[in-house]
């Protein structure tokens, strides 16, 4: 299958986003919507697997296209942008969605074990063996590439639940599993989305028409559900008030840093750096299933890009298991007194790194995790839904 590459390196994140940049005004969002397939670079900016990793933050991004495209020229894109930090606030607030969400894809397998025709029509599914025009192929390129178009991640989802009526919670793992950008909040969130349980009562519909319009024809399915009944949940809990760390002076003794694939940047290493640092992937954590191939190279790939790229101020690194009782004992080994980490979101690196914290207390070190000042400012925004959200962003860009 052709397809566009995606180096993991900071490097070709940024020369894919000086690329990008000349269209991120008209051009993208005259042309937004269209999916021309994945050896076809499109409108949109395939920038999405550099962010999720932070190899490319979304405050590089948003200076660079505001550098050349005014807010109202650029602001479809814009809007783009905010709604990664508009899911991450959201969840946030309301961890127990995760929670549930976990469960809930636990009861679904449990359902694929003893259900022989749910278990063929997911496997089907999942492989692009469907016989439905469009979906078996994002399917399948989904599967060889880590990749599939925002706007076919709609469709996909709306057939998966409303066409072939499966539990809406197997397809967010199947994403979670094989995409490159999968992060909890966007995926768990994005699919809660269309099933109408984000905004109750609101789902999407995917349609033959809009389906051939916005692929130029390349794909028609025929026999698509033309009804997208709610799925029935339980109401969003309401928002927790964030409580989110500040960092403070460090404490005499040895520092360390745990490196993870949330957050490949330390740019809070002050000189002179870190004694040790440990490299740990939740990355299986997303899944009790295995993770597919792509997204799992890019994320190596990312890994080792920012290992490199911050040797100097990392002292030793080493390659740790995603498990409490390891990081304890790596900082033992260490002689460590405090351990900064960027804050993880909530998701498997969050959960990992909460045991982590109470582990090294019971020996005497500090997990001190540290906020990205542009999360701290967003996050609390998402209070309700992304209109609301939306009404901030002029101040969040001028914080910039």
């Amino acid at each position: 299958m052709d397809q566009i590459i995606f180096t993991p390196t900071r490097a070709a994140g940024l020369e894919r986003l000086a690329d990008f940049t000349p269209r991120a005004g008209a051009a993208y969002t005259a042309g937004r919507n269209t999916d021309p397939g994945p050896a076809q670079n499109g409108a949109v900016s395939r920038l999405s697997p550099w962010i999720r990793h932070r190899l490319v933050t979304e405050e590089e991004v948003l200076r660079t296209v505001l550098g050349r495209h005014t807010p109202q020229a650029a602001a479809k894109f814009i809007d783009e942008v905010f709604w990664r930090a508009y899911w991450k606030g959201w969840l946030e607030m309301r961890p127990s969605v995760w929670t549930g969400y976990r469960a809930g894809v636990a009861r679904a397998l449990d359902r694929v074990a003893t259900e022989a025709g749910l278990r063929r029509d997911w496997e089907a599914a999942c492989k692009g063996e469907t016989g439905i025009d469009g979906f078996d192929d994002w399917a399948r390129e989904l599967v060889a590439t880590g990749w599939m178009h925002n706007h076919a991640r709609m469709w996909f989802a709306s057939i998966w639940i409303f066409t072939l009526r499966l539990p809406w919670e197997l397809g967010a793992d199947f994403f979670a599993r094989h995409l490159m950008d999968a992060d909890p909040a966007s995926n768990t969130l994005g699919w809660r989305w269309v099933a109408g349980l984000h905004t109750p009562g609101k789902t999407y519909l995917a349609t033959t028409d809009n389906i051939r319009r916005y692929t130029d024809g390349r794909f028609a399915p025929t026999g698509l559900s033309r009804e997208a009944h709610p799925i029935a949940g339980a109401p969003n809990p309401p928002a927790m008030a964030l409580d989110l760390p500040r960092l403070g002076d460090l404490p005499a003794g040895k520092v360390g840093l745990i490196l993870h694939d949330e957050d490949l940047a330390p740019w809070f290493l002050g000189a002179p750096g870190a004694e040790a640092t440990l490299f740990i992937s939740a990355r299986a954590g997303f899944s009790p299933l295995a993770m597919g191939a792509a997204g799992a190279a890019f994320a190596a790939g990312a890994a080792t890009d920012a290992v490199a790229r911050w040797q100097g101020r990392l002292g030793r690194v080493t390659q740790g298991a995603a498990h409490a009782d390891a990081i304890a004992d790596w900082a033992a080994t260490e002689g460590l007194s405090v351990v900064r980490a960027a804050y993880a979101p909530v998701g498997p690196t969050a959960d990992l790194l909460a045991n982590a914290a109470r582990r090294l207390a019971e020996a005497g070190c500090v997990l001190e995790p540290v906020v990205r000042p542009y999360d701290a400012r967003a996050w609390p925004h998402a209070t309700h839904g992304f209109f609301k959200f939306r009404e901030a962003i002029a101040r969040l860009l001028s914080a910039l």
